[in-house]
């Protein structure tokens, strides 16, 4: 297990950023993205490791940034992932996310979704719309991608963020579904942001949606006032 991270001097917010599991999401690549493109200000911790789910561990940081697909969480990590962030410790998570400890229903209660499939494969182009109902979608632009398009059972207690229409070339009785694809909850204390894009690099690096997840970052970390 690594060790905590220090209070930084210039006290920068501290980040867990998470990242294994299935390969085929390359969590190491889109690690790399994260550190370099999101969480440069930050204080960063780094980890491959499950055990860092732990309450001594997790009480250190801000914020947690799990780039994790499948696995499974441990009874206690489960309870103490959990009663982290209904502590006041954010998270801030995407694609992947919502396939990750498929055996945990409370882990999919704190994260608001669960991915049940992609219609049409990996290459499906269709428009994302961000709804600018909230200060992290205000001014953003539409955009249109090509890829997985994710079909989610989402918890009626978040704040969706972000729609798209679902294609529907492959299952026509659900072609034209507003599926939420952006959102955030509260969970306790803790602020909870997930977006189902993210199948590949180049998603990621849209304009709008590298700053949708700079804004969620800020959103999420824990504040005094929370």
């Amino acid at each position: 297990m690594c060790p905590k991270s220090k209070t930084s001097q210039n006290s920068r917010k501290r980040v867990l950023l998470l990242y294994g599991g299935w390969r085929g999401h390359s969590p190491k690549r889109v690690a790399d993205f994260a550190a370099n493109r999101l969480l440069g200000d930050f204080d960063v911790v780094r980890s491959r490791d499950l055990r860092m789910l732990h309450s001594d561990v997790l009480v250190d940081f801000d914020l947690l940034v799990p780039v994790w697909t499948f696995e499974k969480l441990t009874e206690t990590q489960e309870a103490d992932l959990l009663n982290a962030v209904a502590d006041g410790m954010g998270m801030v998570a995407w694609h992947g996310n919502a396939s990750s400890f498929l055996d945990s229903r409370p882990h999919k209660f704190m994260l608001g979704g669960q991915f049940v499939g992609h219609p049409g494969g990996n290459h499906i182009t269709y428009p994302v719309r961000f709804l600018g109902n909230d200060p992290l979608v205000n001014g953003l632009e539409d955009i249109t991608i090509s890829s997985e398009q994710y079909y989610l059972l989402i918890d009626p207690a978040v704040k969706v963020l972000a729609t798209s229409p679902v294609d529907g070339d492959v299952m026509d009785w659900v072609k034209g579904v507003q599926m939420p694809v952006a959102w955030k909850r509260q969970w306790g204390k803790g602020r909870v942001f997930y977006c189902a894009l993210g199948h590949t690099l180049d998603v990621l690096e849209q304009p709008s949606i590298t700053t949708l997840l700079s804004r969620a970052l800020l959103w999420a970390c824990r504040s005094p006032e929370k």
